[in-house]
Order: structure tokens, then sequence, then C-alpha cells
């Protein structure tokens, strides 16, 4: 009787895929024997259904029959009947048609699945045997350290009471003399009773003593204690500062990256370049000498109240809170999105200070900076100056070191009977960060300060120093909210 296409053997253990290749080996090992014996159609079915169960449907752009090959034309013929006969059922009427055709298939097939079923028994039963020696390990290794624990429990009560009877058998040593005289004077000529109450007063001066011990012990085991809270709070401190540290520059870098964007309302502004030469600056200085003149006059002519009122208002300025700092290595990412703005790349000569004036902006809080220099390092310094700009806009000064000597030159003609009033006209200005030599040509320096009020900041970048190189200068700077 022939078997439905849904017919399907026991297999077991063994997946539909295990017997196929099965079915495959035993055709290959018994084809040409007298075990099997296969008519023209049992050939082309296995044929057909092999290539169905490995390749799938039939496809005739793929597959190409020669026009004198008549058996490829009957198993194309065959193939396309399948039509959508999924893999697994191909492989199963595979199998089935070798179990047809050669009854011995069937035996093969149950010797495998026994042999399986006999090796996946003995690894069951030696991973069986495995688990139990290890519980029987575990619990042998558990019994010892509970017999170690025991005998290091006993050997310590031995050595304690050793220890008790030495330290009472000294004390003893020690205040029997004096409990002895003690006894005497309260049991005149009774030895019985004189021994008992020596023997109580000892025993009561050895309780006492180890109850100091106890409290001595006590007492260096609670400072240990309060040693170790100490050390860890420092360490729990220490994390806290650094993980702050770590947030701060988090948020600068966030501030650098979304510069344009709407949340910082960062003011591209036009920067102006003011170089002044040397006939501008002896310009400036005559200018400057009219305006002197002008204030020596007007200053004689206020009275002592204005002096003071103007000393009081000085003396009001409200506390300037220090400055943040931070470095980063992206010197080379930063260089090039500075590039794209040519206004803030500034070539600061030899000897000369390039002082950049930025006013406090009415929307902002606080004002950020940037800068980093081509192959050598550069000074800089902030400072804040009390006086309100007419203007939003950040100016550029350059000026040699020449012009602060020739300065002070000035300073040393004036009349000292008139003394100097060079600086009344010049307001108050206080030093945030002090002009040092920085290493901007290796990293980029950064930094933010909380406006004091309104003013004008002063960055300078000192060249001063620098006899023969320029140096080149980037930077950035903008106020956030």
């Amino acid at each position: 009787m022939e078997k439905s296409t849904n017919e399907k053997l026991d297999y077991g253990i063994m997946s539909v895929e295990d017997v196929y290749k099965l079915a495959r080996e035993f055709l290959k090992a018994k084809e040409g024997t007298k075990a099997i014996n296969l008519s023209y159609e049992d050939r082309n079915m296995i044929n057909v259904l092999s290539k169905q169960a490995f390749f799938g449907k039939f496809d005739e752009t793929k597959i190409k029959v020669g026009f004198l090959d008549l058996v490829g034309k009957d198993r194309v013929q065959l193939w396309k009947s399948l039509a959508n006969l999924s893999k697994e059922e191909a492989m199963n009427r595979y199998v089935l048609l070798i179990n047809k055709v050669c009854p011995l298939f069937y035996a093969h097939l149950e010797a495998h699945k026994r042999n399986l079923e006999d090796e996946k028994n003995r690894i069951r039963l030696i991973e069986e045997e495995q688990r139990r020696q290890k519980e029987m390990m575990e619990q042998k290794e558990k019994k010892l350290r509970e017999e170690d624990l025991k005998l290091m429990e006993e050997n310590k009560k031995k050595r304690e009471e050793i220890q008790r009877k030495q330290i009472q058998e000294a004390l003893n040593q020690q205040t029997y003399p004096h409990f002895k005289a003690y006894a005497e004077q309260q049991h005149p000529n009774n030895a019985q009773a004189q021994e008992e109450l020596i023997k109580q007063l000892q025993e009561q001066h050895f309780e006492q003593y180890m109850n100091q011990v106890y409290q001595q012990q006590l007492l260096h085991q609670q400072q240990q204690a309060e040693q170790l809270r100490a050390l860890k709070n420092n360490e729990l401190e220490l994390k806290a500062q650094k993980k702050q540290e770590q947030q701060t520059e988090e948020e600068f870098k966030k501030l650098h990256i979304n510069e344009t964007e709407s949340s910082i309302n960062h003011e591209s502004v036009n920067m102006t370049l003011v170089s002044e030469k040397s006939d501008q600056a002896n310009g400036n200085r005559d200018n400057s000498d009219v305006a002197n003149n002008a204030s020596l006059i007007s200053k004689k002519e206020e009275n002592e109240e204005d002096n003071n009122e103007e000393d009081e208002d000085e003396e009001e300025l409200p506390p300037i809170s220090a400055a943040s700092m931070l470095t980063r290595k992206d010197i080379k990412e930063f260089k090039e999105s500075v590039r794209r703005d040519n206004d803030a790349i500034i070539k600061v000569g030899s000897g000369e200070t390039v002082t950049v004036r930025v006013p406090t902006h009415e929307d902002g809080r606080l004002i950020f900076w940037e800068f980093a220099t081509d192959y050598y390092d550069l000074g800089f310094g902030l400072y804040f100056e009390w006086t309100i700009s007419p203007s939003n806009n950040v100016t550029v000064h350059v000026s040699d070191s020449s012009d602060d000597e020739e300065g002070e030159e000035e300073e040393g003609k004036q009349d000292p009977e008139k003394g100097d009033k060079s600086n009344e006209n010049k307001p108050p200005c206080d030093e945030i960060i002090p002009i040092f030599r920085r290493d901007c040509h290796e990293e980029v320096y950064a930094g933010s300060h909380l406006y004091p009020g309104k003013g004008v900041y002063l960055l300078k970048f000192d060249n001063s120093y620098s006899l023969w190189r320029s140096k080149t200068l980037y930077y950035r700077v903008y106020y956030s909210k």
C-alpha cells in the first residue's frame, strides 16, 4: 500500500533533516547492490525530491535541459509537479520513498535511533555522576571548613584562658603583700579567713583589670572605625568633586558644539581691529595731554564732597567671583572651526599685547572664551573694567611694549607739586586672571566667568616677552544666559 505525502516515520529524537541525511548516506552505500533495486520512476522521484529539498521550487531561468536529454526533461516535468512543496515535506517524502524501495532502511534507522538514545543516556548518567561527585565534594569541603573553624575557636579559647591565667598569676604576685597586710588587719590570728579575703580581693582586682583592658580595646576599635569612615568620606568627596568637574567640562563642550543654536543665543559680532602704529600713538598721546590738562582744571573746581562721594561709589563695587578654566585636546578641530570666521584670527606681533574688549550683554549672564595658537605659547590674562560701553561691539586693540615704556617716561616728567592725575579719568579695573604664559599651542584653553555687573571684559594676549616671534591667535568669545 502506497503511503500518503503526509505520512511520517517515527524519528525519535532525530530531526527531519538528520533522518534525510541518514537516508542519503544509506542510498549512497546500498545503491548498485542487491539490497536496493530502483525503477526509472523511483530514481527520477529521488533525484527531484533531493533537488526540491536543496533548491526549492523549480526555476526555469536557472535550469536549462538539452533537446536530446529525455531523462532531464522527465525530471523537469516531475520537478514542476512538486510546485511549492516545502523543503521539510520534500525531505520527509524522500525518507518515505527510500523506506518503501528498501525495507532495510527502517532497521538501519531504528539502530541509529537506539545508538543516539544510548549515547544521550550515557551522557546524562555521566553528568548526573559528575553533579553527585561535585555535591559530595562541596559537602566534604563544607564539613572540613566547619571543623577548621571549630578547631580555631577552641584554640582561641584555650589561648585566651592561658593568657587570663598568666595575667591573673602576675597580678596576684604583685598584689599579694598588700592584700595580706589588709587581711591581717581585718582578721588577726585567723589564717583561714585571711586567705579567703585575699583570694576574694585578688579576684575582684583581676575582674577590674580585665574590664579596663576590654574598654581600651573597644575604644581602639572605635577609633579605627572612625578613621575608616573618615577615609571613605574623603574618597566620596573626591569622587563627587571629580564628577562635578567632568559635568562642568561636558556642559562647556555642549555650549561649544551648540553655540550656533538658539539655546545659547550666541551673538556674532563684528570685530574691529585697531592697529595703533607709532604715529597714531603719538597723536593719541597729544590728545590725552590736552584732555588731562582740562581734567586738572575741572578737578580743582570740584569740592571735597564730590570727591568723597566718588570714593564711596568706588568702595561699594560688588565682589567678583573666581573664573573657571579648563583645557581641551581638540585643538585641530577648534582651529578649523575658527578659520571659517577670519575676524577671529589675529596675528600678535613680537613685543605686542592684544587686548580684546568685550562689553557685557544685557541678555547675558556668563561670558565664555576659547583660544589657541600655532607653534608657540602666549600670555593670557582677564580683567574687568567697571564702565558702561555705548555698544555691544567687541573691539581689538594692539599695543607695543615700547608704548608702555614711553608712558612710564611721561609719568616721570609730571610736575610733583601737581601730583599724578593721569589715572583719575580711568574707570576702576579688577584683575580676574593674572597674565601668565599658556601652552595654548598644545591644547585649547577655555573658560567662563559670571557677570559681576555691567562693564567691559578685557582679554589680554601678551607677546611682549618675545623679541622675534609673532604668534597666530585663534579665539572665540561669546555669552550665554
